[in-house]
């Protein structure tokens, strides 16, 4: 019993990596045609400001796999298109946090809109029970893989 236990595991295991890698390019592609103008590495800079509440220059440099002369740069050009401000850190003077202004918000959120709209149309395809199949099991991975923070 513990094989067909383990193989049913495995096979699973394959299929969630062979199945969320094409969701995923499918969403990524959907928010960079919507990205405002911005370029790529600009986008991602507001991605992840958006993720990480009070980010830091060195947070958004990872994310972007950047030197953080680069991200600086990246993190100038939002700051003066007004989409992203530079907060004095309280426990750190040595460090910058980096939030998204309203108007970078809005931008995320016009291409969030957008994606889910293009979703939408493809999902729209599924019967009314493999849409719900396709809720639990999000849900499920969810519950399984999202930080604790995001619960």
């Amino acid at each position: 019993m513990f094989e067909a236990t383990k193989s049913a595991t495995t096979e699973c295991a394959k299929e969630v990596l062979e199945s969320i890698p094409p969701v995923v390019w499918f969403m990524r592609r959907q928010m960079r045609s919507h990205r405002g103008g911005l370029s790529l590495a600009q986008f991602r800079s507001l991605v992840r400001a958006n993720r990480q509440p009070a980010a830091t220059l060195t947070d958004v440099a990872e994310h972007l796999g950047a030197s953080l002369p680069t991200t600086s740069r990246i993190v100038t050009g939002l700051v003066q298109k007004g989409l992203m401000v530079r907060r004095p850190c309280r426990w750190d003077r040595r460090q910058v946090l980096l939030e998204l202004s309203p108007r970078g918000k809005a931008v995320l959120q016009t291409a969030r809109k957008a994606t889910q709209q293009r979703m939408e149309l493809e999902l729209q395809r599924l019967s009314a029970q493999d849409q719900a199949t396709v809720m639990a099991a999000m849900e499920i991975l969810r519950g399984m893989f999202a930080p604790a923070s995001s619960k």
